[in-house]
């Protein structure tokens, strides 16, 4: 590649030009770049369907929610089986003072005064006790009852979404199948592309959101829409010469 001895002038603006032999490089560049733009579209396809797959909202809630479900089972469950138990010793304890009360061993009218009142007392912790069981019974039952919505709910939500990740991983498949094919047909367009227009191209895409080359089109830059003048619409048609758009900068082709 040598730089012609000539600039051609636009307004302001001074658009160099590169005699290129033997093939048009902007025709080469452009054709790089269709693959190149398959492949980003490819790409980009690709990573919302991982996103879809990994973080689905509406899956990550359904999961939330039967694991707070389940953790309020467990707790109830756990809330009623202490009461139980503590209920359990109670009972035993009532039993074992009414049988000193009552057995005729304790002849001392204050120790059977007390006896007498630590029933009474036993008595009625029981009763709260059996008032705190009933709801805590009550409790678990409604915590059972919604920890098997929110299993239902969740396979619900397992079950259609299955279908659709079926879908999305079998388009997945294919996706990365063509992205093979564009590698391979992005090497082909390369091929004949010198390395210095390769790497000036690839900074174009980086600074031009991917959008190197520019088509002409209706006289104008079809990426910004500068007027082109003839003299630069008719380089771009060159087969020698390689041009940039006065305003934005990208590489100009036309047919």
């Amino acid at each position: 590649m040598t730089k012609s001895p000539f600039s051609i002038e636009n307004g302001d603006f001074f658009v160099t030009s590169y005699i290129i032999h033997p093939m048009s490089a902007s025709l080469g560049l452009y054709r790089l770049q269709q693959v190149d733009r398959q492949i980003d579209r490819t790409r980009s396809r690709l990573d919302a369907i991982h996103k879809t797959l990994e973080n689905d909202a509406e899956l990550k809630n359904a999961k939330i929610r039967h694991a707070q479900a389940n953790q309020e089972n467990i707790q109830a469950g756990r809330s009623l089986k202490q009461i139980e138990n503590e209920a359990g010793s109670l009972i035993i304890k009532i039993e074992q003072t009414e049988s000193s009360l009552y057995s005729g061993n304790v002849k001392n009218p204050k120790e059977l005064q007390d006896l007498q009142k630590e029933l009474v007392s036993l008595k009625k912790h029981l009763g709260i006790l059996e008032e705190r069981e009933l709801e805590a019974m009550l409790l678990t039952e409604n915590t059972a009852t919604a920890l098997n919505q929110s299993q239902i709910d969740l396979e619900v939500v397992q079950s259609r979404l299955g279908s659709e990740h079926k879908k999305l991983l079998e388009e997945q498949n294919e996706l990365i199948k063509q992205l093979e094919r564009l590698g391979q047909e992005r090497e082909a367009a390369a091929a004949p592309i010198e390395t210095a227009l390769l790497a000036a191209y690839e900074d174009l895409r980086k600074q031009k959101r991917g959008l190197a080359v520019a088509e002409v089109e209706e006289d104008a830059c079809a990426a910004c829409g500068t007027t082109l003048n003839a003299a630069l619409q008719q380089n771009a048609r060159s087969q020698k010469r390689l041009v940039h758009c006065p305003s934005c900068g990208r590489i100009l082709f036309a047919n």
